[in-house]
């Protein structure tokens, strides 16, 4: 494929030059080089490091499309920090220290990598290198109207006061929660999930293993741990803090809380975002207040949460990032959904251009993502008021990080994503994924509802859990096709009898939740070790 020679025509637009649509044109022109891609981006470039974006805390799937399947492991390695996976403590007002409750996380690093990204530093080097991939970026140009046509696309847009006019084979709207195709084309989705979330910078670090004397559970194992490169969660009823560490030395910290019981008007600026804290998580309040001359920005977010109601289209058209589809940071999916996004969008574009069909393939891709929106969805809807029940939480945080990575980490890394007739052969047991996770969601609301008991100082290593190791270790195996489909099929029933396991097992204290058992499958003994650690009641 050439690079087109006139300067107002080009095979794809992205309207948005952060990272879905930075990464986008990456993967574009990797996958085909010489294919002509044109950025706008309204920000001038370059921006602040510790940029004031979403998307800090990358996991599994998303660190693997970054440094592999786009080529950012030497920047990513060299600028930005290594993760210590995500953490979870268990805080409660009465405690001097959040290391007097439950703590869940690893004592060492997961053989798939994960990385906090410093947005800022991330964005800055992209862009610088767009030029040298042939791909045209314009910062500091906002866009002024997108005509869709079946015979060709037109974009205009503004630039120091001229406005030019270009012609696109395919638009893309990485524009962010602007949302211009979505708006255009009526496309807007509410969501039922209804959580707000405030967040600030503080150009300082903010490192909890200064906090307190922690747990030794599993042999001393807690007593050595770079606790500060986790994406520290301090979990509560109805609400979670993250604390995320960057690159730079700025620390990004972010309140996240349903309405019902943590109203928006309470913590909507940083004052009251300060002294909320100091209410809910004093530690962490009194750590800030100290920092507070270090205060860089803030931003709140109101029912952050959104869907689309078509992300890809025949007529050569397609959103991705926030501009399509938005569910919540808690897990740190977001780049997770860029990257699926974007690696379905880039298959469609490069079918496109070698004159193949793609109404179908959209179609697929379409229906795909929504499936798994939805299915992500449920792991979240009407469950943050079980987010300060560290018995409740932890066999579900274990229970999502298993169908992680079975599931949509596992055939994403795989690179198995767009191979839709492999998928096929495994429908009949990848359907049956969506009713297990939400009658599992629905089982959890129930035990916490049996069992509200706190439990006191644990240390909860995720690297003890046999069965976590092997399914990390697995998301990279090399496996040909035959391998790949037994394996899958392994995960999903390994998924129903975990499910009976956890059931059995919190059905001894509690009958009432028998009716959970999954039909036909018998428990299994991958977490036995872990419940020795609690006392159920």
């Amino acid at each position: 494929m050439k690079k087109p020679h006139h300067p107002h025509s080009f095979d794809v637009v992205i309207l948005g030059g952060g990272l879905a649509g930075l990464c986008l044109a990456r993967q574009l022109v990797r996958d085909e080089p010489g294919i002509g891609v044109l950025i706008l981006e309204k920000n001038q470039h370059p921006v602040p490091e510790a940029a004031f974006k979403v998307g800090e805390s990358s996991v599994e799937l998303a660190a693997w499309y970054f440094e592999k399947q786009l080529g950012l492991g030497d920047h990513i390695q060299q600028s930005q920090l290594p993760k210590w996976g995500l953490r979870f403590f268990f805080n409660k007002p009465h405690y001097k220290h959040i290391g007097e409750g439950l703590e869940l996380g690893v004592s060492k690093r997961f053989p798939v990598p994960s990385y906090q990204l410093d947005r800022g530093r991330l964005e800055n080097f992209m862009a610088g290198e767009m030029d040298q991939l042939g791909v045209r970026f314009q910062d500091g140009a906002r866009v002024t109207g997108v005509d869709i046509n079946e015979d060709g696309h037109k974009v205009r847009y503004l630039k120091e006061g001229e406005e030019t006019e270009v012609t696109a084979r395919w638009v893309v709207d990485a524009g962010g929660r602007a949302a211009i195709l979505k708006r255009k084309l009526g496309l807007e989705e509410d969501t039922p999930h209804k959580i707000n979330s405030v967040w600030f910078r503080l150009e300082a670090p903010v490192r909890v293993d200064d906090w307190g004397i922690f747990s030794t559970t599993h042999e001393g194992k807690g007593a050595n741990i770079t606790r500060w490169l986790s994406t520290n969660h301090l979990m509560g009823a109805g609400y979670w803090v993250w604390l995320i560490p960057l690159a730079s030395g700025c620390t990004s910290i972010g309140i996240v809380a349903d309405p019902r019981l943590h109203p928006l008007n309470t913590m909507n600026s940083f004052s009251k975002a300060l002294e909320w804290l100091e209410k809910y998580e004093p530690q962490c309040g009194e750590q800030i207040r100290k920092l507070e001359s270090h205060f860089m920005d803030f931003k709140a977010l109101k029912h952050f949460s959104h869907g689309c109601k078509q992300l890809f289209s025949g007529e050569r058209w397609a959103m991705t990032g926030e501009a399509g589809y938005f569910l919540d940071p808690f897990y740190s999916p977001g780049s997770d959904f860029i990257a699926i996004n974007n690696t379905f969008l880039s298959a469609l574009i490069l079918r496109d251009l070698k004159g193949r069909p793609i109404n179908g393939q959209a179609a697929i891709y379409d229906r795909l993502f929504k499936a798994l929106y939805q299915n992500t969805l449920v792991t979240y809807k009407d469950l943050y008021h079980l987010f300060g029940n560290p018995t409740v939480m932890t066999f579900k945080i274990i229970w999502d990080y298993v169908v992680y990575w079975s599931f949509p980490a596992f055939v994403f890394i795989q690179n198995r994503l767009t191979d839709v007739g492999l998928l096929g052969k495994v429908q009949d047991i990848l359907d049956s994924i969506g009713p297990l996770n939400a009658e599992m969601q629905q089982f959890f609301r129930e035990w916490h509802d049996a069992n509200g008991e706190p439990v006191e100082q644990i240390f909860i290593d995720q690297c003890d859990i046999d069965y976590l190791q092997k399914l990390n270790e697995q998301l990279c195996e090399p496996l040909n096709d035959h391998d790949f489909e037994i394996t899958l099929k392994e995960n999903i029933h390994t998924l129903h009898r975990l499910s009976a396991e956890i059931v059995e097992h919190a059905a001894r204290c509690h009958p009432s939740l028998k009716k959970f058992m999954p039909d036909g499958f018998t428990a299994t003994q991958h977490l036995q070790g872990i419940f020795s650690l609690f006392q159920m009641v």
